[in-house]
């Protein structure tokens, strides 16, 4: 975590800003004196350091990361909680997807080139012969028969967590806006008392307009986009993060990112990606059959909404004649 920026927004208004899982970490609040205030933050940097050290794949020391070491070892390893939720909540994902989200993407990751600098095991037998994951809930027990990636989920996840810590320790105020990258979470009011005014961001000029403004006040709003974490292989081809599980490949042609608003920040981020590796063909209808409010930006620059991200839409640049 790096070290803390402070903004007084207005009176009782107050943002924070320090750097975790990869990504800038914000935190606006209102409602709240200035002590309350830093112990708001003081408790979102608690908490996500917290779910870092347990989840996240780039720390040696993680729990996942000691978790995927006896990957394929037939051995059963006690969990802590938030791993346990993490491999538990990327199952249902990976149903609820049709595999679309899987976890085990780790492995290709890693061989295209977004190495975590920790040792995976070779696989010990056929990906066929056993499930990836076994869970005993009574004893909070697993076993992996391959290694895992908290990826999406886990910084959703994470913002959960902190939110709730937050609204536990009576420090919500008003409302707050926790943010980690594209991943936000939204409660009660803005500076103004309204609600937080969220943009969509343009991955072709991610520091200029916004696409769309939407309006939340109970919510968390998520983007997958191959903005950022693309990277050469190699051989010299051009990839991305966003991993279909089914070919092993960079997946999600014709759509450079996709938002999706929803109620809880850990499956806005599932359904994000879900809907990417949908592909520009398959994402329409995909997202209005489940009656998603997304937005989604396909390579040309254009904008589409379905319905209830229209309905969710106070203001939408003007696309060029």
């Amino acid at each position: 975590m790096t070290a803390s920026a402070e903004v007084q927004l207005e009176a009782d208004a107050w943002r924070f800003e320090a750097r975790a899982m990869g990504s800038p970490l914000r935190l606006s609040v209102t409602g709240l004196a200035a002590a309350s205030a830093r112990r708001a933050w003081a408790t979102v940097v608690e908490d996500v350091e917290r779910t870092e050290a347990t989840l996240s794949r780039f720390r040696a020391e993680s729990d996942l990361s000691r978790l995927n070491l006896t990957a394929g070892s037939g051995a059963w390893i006690a969990a802590s909680p938030r791993l346990y939720a993490m491999l538990a909540a990327s199952e249902r994902a990976r149903h609820l997807t049709v595999g679309r989200f899987d976890a085990r993407v780790v492995r290709v990751l890693e061989q295209l080139g977004e190495r975590a600098g920790v040792t995976l095991p070779e696989p010990a037998s056929p990906a066929s012969a056993h499930p990836w994951l076994e869970r005993d809930p009574r004893q909070r027990r697993v076993r992996l028969w391959a290694p895992a990636d908290s990826g999406g989920i886990g910084k959703g996840l994470a913002l959960r967590w902190a939110a709730d810590a937050v609204t536990r320790a009576g420090l919500a105020g008003h409302g707050l806006l926790l943010e980690a990258g594209g991943d936000i979470v939204a409660r009660g009011s803005a500076p103004d008392r309204g609600p937080w005014r969220i943009g969509v961001e343009d991955p072709q000029q991610p520091d200029g307009e916004p696409l769309a403004v939407l309006e939340v006040t109970e919510g968390s709003v998520v983007t997958s986009s191959i903005a950022v974490r693309r990277w050469r292989t190699d051989d010299g081809i051009s990839v991305h993060h966003l991993i279909d599980p089914r070919t092993g490949e960079p997946g999600g042609e014709g759509l450079a990112a996709v938002t999706v608003l929803g109620l809880d920040p850990a499956w806005s981020e599932v359904w994000s990606k879900a809907l990417f590796l949908s592909g520009a063909r398959g994402i329409g209808d995909e997202a209005r059959r489940r009656g998603l409010a997304a937005w989604w930006v396909e390579a040309d620059g254009s904008l589409h909404l379905t319905p209830a991200a229209r309905a969710q839409t106070t203001w939408e640049r003007a696309t060029p004649a």
